[in-house]
């Protein structure tokens, strides 16, 4: 099989993303060395002696700094003319990730212990990210087949519904033989093609046509019934899997991508009561709904049981301060143990304990990352050759977003305690791996084609004849 001109591989130096590379690797080389420190100083151990830098752990660190530089010598190797920003800033939030696992009790992930696993999801996460940037060319698969990836979501969806796996209260994990996960981070990418698809093919009718419901102008009836499916699904999703989360998720990225379309904020005014006016039923009716509402409001009423989580957060904000503790400095243990830890810490409030050791500085500098992931993808859609891959992109950006501001409003008591992860820093191999297939797409979809060949120069001979002839 011979490779055609498309495939032919021709490298290319990506000399800004290895640079930022480079810098995320000295701030995660710095970082381990910091936790290193800590710990020798809470066990009484000297800080000084022993050969080379001490870090927390030398092992883990160099794997995930090779995986990540592995990544851009293939991206080089196969010679596109892709994003360079997007590897470095969410091998930074990996890094981060990889840090505060290693900071906490390893028994909470069992078998091969917190820190392993995650540096194993991260390094498939990294390998997913690879993949798809160097081998998908075409957009055609995802295009021409959003019914079927939609049919195929709704059914994970009713699957998970029927079958799913409940843990705390929560059905929202599904398990087929040895491999288990949410099939709600799956299908949050599948929402974003499928609406690519959708708003794309319609959007000419959905700007231009109108029905008249009081000073509102929708769009024509028919094309309200995806909407309103939505709405239905997000809704569903809060009542059996108890996950508002996800379906916080799920419909704010419909509205904002409806309105990146049509930029008629009517659509977006009316979702929203919508969704104010369903959540306000399920208020009444759903008893977690009303517990999530009710802590948020108030966690110090129930500050030993139901808001011992939110209160312990914010207990842990305050304690960091503008510097922070230092990284393994703060009391982030799960359970409760020292007083003062936050149960579910590594997959519900990873936000809280940086908050904690890094300080206001370093939890602005990690939401800095994330509006980078939000602005590239901006940047991608802004420059993309048609209305699918434009929408596709801003989509997959803002899933990011959202859900980073989502895990992130809830750490702060901003908005109601939600049980969604946060992208790349969250324990969790169901989520990275989505993640990592999400930046994947948006680094192919920046593909900027084969790079125009340079303008031909005249020989030496062609040159002295028109040096001859000129006057």
């Amino acid at each position: 099989m011979t490779l055609t001109a498309e495939w032919r591989l021709r490298p290319r130096l990506r000399r800004r993303e290895l640079a930022l590379l480079i810098v995320a690797s000295l701030a995660l080389v710095a970082g381990s060395a910091s936790l290193a420190l800590t710990r020798r100083y809470v066990a009484g151990e000297p800080l000084t002696g022993g050969p080379g830098l001490p870090l927390a752990n030398g092992t883990a660190l160099a794997i995930y700094i090779g995986g990540l530089l592995t990544a851009h010598g293939i991206l080089v190797l196969t010679g596109r003319r892709t994003d360079q920003i997007l590897l470095p800033t969410v091998g930074l939030l990996g890094g981060i990730s990889l840090l505060l696992m290693e900071r906490l009790p390893q028994d909470l992930a069992g078998g091969l212990g917190l820190g392993t696993t995650q540096l194993v999801w991260l390094i498939g996460s990294i390998a997913v990210i690879t993949a798809i940037a160097a081998l998908v060319r075409s957009d055609a698969w995802l295009r021409l087949y959003k019914y079927t990836w939609a049919a195929f979501g709704v059914g994970l969806l009713l699957l998970t519904f029927v079958a799913g796996r409940e843990i705390n209260g929560q059905r929202l994990t599904l398990v087929i033989g040895p491999l288990s996960g949410q099939p709600s981070e799956l299908l949050k990418v599948i929402l974003v093609v499928f609406l690519a698809g959708y708003l794309s093919e319609n959007r000419a009718l959905l700007v231009e046509q109108s029905t008249r419901l009081g000073p509102f102008r929708l769009p024509p009836l028919p094309y309200l019934a995806p909407m309103v499916a939505m709405w239905a699904i997000a809704l569903s999703i809060v009542v059996v899997q108890r996950d508002l989360g996800a379906a916080l998720l799920l419909f704010a990225v419909f509205l904002i991508l409806l309105y990146v379309t049509t930029a008629r904020l009517s659509f977006v005014v009316l979702g929203l009561v919508a969704f104010v006016a369903g959540g306000a039923v399920l208020y009444q009716v759903a008893p977690h709904v009303r517990t999530r509402i009710d802590i948020w409001i108030d966690p110090f009423a129930a500050s030993l049981g139901a808001g011992y989580q939110v209160v312990q957060a914010l207990h842990a904000f305050a304690r960091g301060g503008i510097l922070g503790t230092g990284l393994g400095a703060g009391l982030p243990d799960v359970g409760g143990l020292p007083p003062g830890g936050i149960p579910a810490l590594h997959t519900d409030f990873p936000f809280a304990a940086l908050g904690e050791e890094l300080g206001l500085i370093g939890v602005l500098a990690i939401l800095g990352l994330y509006l980078v992931v939000i602005e590239r993808g901006l940047r991608i859609a802004a420059s993309a050759v048609d209305d699918f891959r434009a929408i596709l992109a801003a989509g997959l950006s803002l899933v990011i977003g959202v859900q980073a501001f989502i895990i992130a409003a809830g750490n702060l008591k901003l908005i109601p305690l939600t049980g969604i992860t946060l992208p790349f820093i969250s324990y969790g191999g169901s989520s990275l791996l989505t993640n990592g297939l999400v930046v994947g797409l948006l680094i192919a979809l920046s593909d900027r084609g084969a790079e125009p060949p340079p303008p031909p120069t005249a020989s030496r001979g062609v040159r002295r004849l028109m040096d001859r002839g000129a006057p």
